[in-house]
């Protein structure tokens, strides 16, 4: 018994844990995480559970700290750097186009901001990505009223566009309608 419990321990990690915990918020939402669910999902006992993680609400905050992280890499590493502030913005929205696990995690947390954990998570990571498109508004040419109104839309509409797609499934778009829809996003809210 001892010699099967050590071999999950070392089999699992807590990144497994947080990973897999993530995963579950995206299909079933913030609710349907319980740590036996995860455990039988993760083909493991509860006992691996507890080797990493006192509580379901502190894997909970770690996978939720998990995503955040990721999220702030992801918009620093790869789309930052672009000096020149209109192929920024094209470029992020391209790439948040292409994403589909992280939307469907953003979409399970709107779901529940009820949450103590979930909406000061919730109001940071939207504030910092409305900052970084006010900032490349601004970087564009925009003064700081048009810039700020400019990101709200353009935040406001990937918002909506993922409660429309992932909480109603509406529209039911082909790759072909999704990737016009995206470039015409692109055309309306980036300046020439």
């Amino acid at each position: 018994m001892e010699a099967a419990s050590k071999q999950e321990r070392t089999r699992l990690s807590a990144d497994d844990w947080e990973l897999g915990a993530l995963e579950l918020i995206a299909e079933q939402g913030v609710s349907a995480l319980a740590v036996e669910a995860l455990a039988r999902r993760l083909g493991v006992t509860k006992g691996s559970f507890y080797w990493h993680f006192r509580t379901r609400e502190a894997l909970l905050k770690a996978a939720l700290a998990r995503w955040e992280r990721d999220d702030d890499r992801a918009l620093v590493a790869d789309v930052d750097p672009i000096p020149d502030p209109r192929e920024r913005l094209r470029e992020l929205f391209r790439r948040v186009a292409r994403e589909v696990q992280p939307h469907r995690i953003y979409a399970a947390l709107l779901k529940a901001l009820d949450h103590p954990q979930v909406l000061p998570l919730m109001a940071r990571v939207s504030q910092r990505r409305m900052d970084f498109l006010a900032l490349a508004y601004r970087q564009t040419g925009m003064d700081r009223t048009t810039a700020l109104n400019r990101a709200r839309l353009a935040y406001a509409a990937y918002v909506g566009f993922l409660q429309l797609n992932l909480t109603l499934g509406l529209p039911k778009l082909s790759h072909e309608e999704f990737d016009a829809y995206v470039a015409h996003v692109i055309d309306t809210l980036i300046p020439a």
